[in-house]
């Protein structure tokens, strides 16, 4: 199989199900999001990280494609393939993870600046990528009806960014890098 079809030279792309869309549609703009998040996630993996958080991060990715195979299907010409159905359990499962990472943290009492290490600030760009995706899932809502579970998982993975980020920042024995009001 070749890695070009030509089929979209002429600026539409094919949604599962077979109906054909503009490029600029808004469902791709969604799923491309999350394909864009799911690299950045990927670079992240590459940095120094302990291989439970690795294992942890990969599962992730694998979810994502979970959700863009929900946000690139026709509803209105097939159902849902099972691989495309965002479940209960996977939002339970990062809520657990925000809560292991955050238990040891010190309370946030100020606004932090993405940085501090490379990796934390790695994390703030995942984070920053999940918000636009999320944004856009909710534009796309507004036309498409979206699985609201997949707006809540979304919207969990930011939390669970940010907090990735204190986290490995304390790990490193780094300070958290707060903002400072302008005098």
């Amino acid at each position: 199989m070749k890695i070009y079809t030509k089929s979209g030279d002429k600026g539409t792309t094919g949604l599962i199900g077979g109906t054909r869309v503009s490029k600029s549609d808004i469902r791709l703009e969604a799923y491309g999001t999350v394909d864009e998040l799911n690299a950045q996630i990927g670079v992240l993996i590459s940095l120094e990280l302990k291989d439970e958080l690795k294992e942890f991060l990969l599962n992730i990715q694998n979810l994502l494609f979970t959700v863009g195979s929900n946000l690139a299907t026709d509803t209105l010409r097939t159902e849902f393939r099972q691989a495309s159905v965002m479940r209960d359990e996977f939002i339970t499962s990062i809520e657990k993870e925000i809560d292991r990472l955050d238990q040891n943290l010190p309370p946030l009492e100020q606004f932090i600046l993405p940085g501090g290490s490379r990796v934390s600030a790695q994390c703030h760009v995942c984070r920053t990528v999940a918000r636009r995706a999320e944004r856009r899932i909710i534009e796309m809502n507004e036309t498409y009806p979206v699985d609201s579970k997949l707006v809540i998982y979304v919207n969990r993975l930011s939390d669970f960014f940010f907090i990735l980020a204190r986290y490995l920042l304390k790990e490193d024995n780094m300070k958290e890098i707060f903002w400072k009001k302008p005098e």
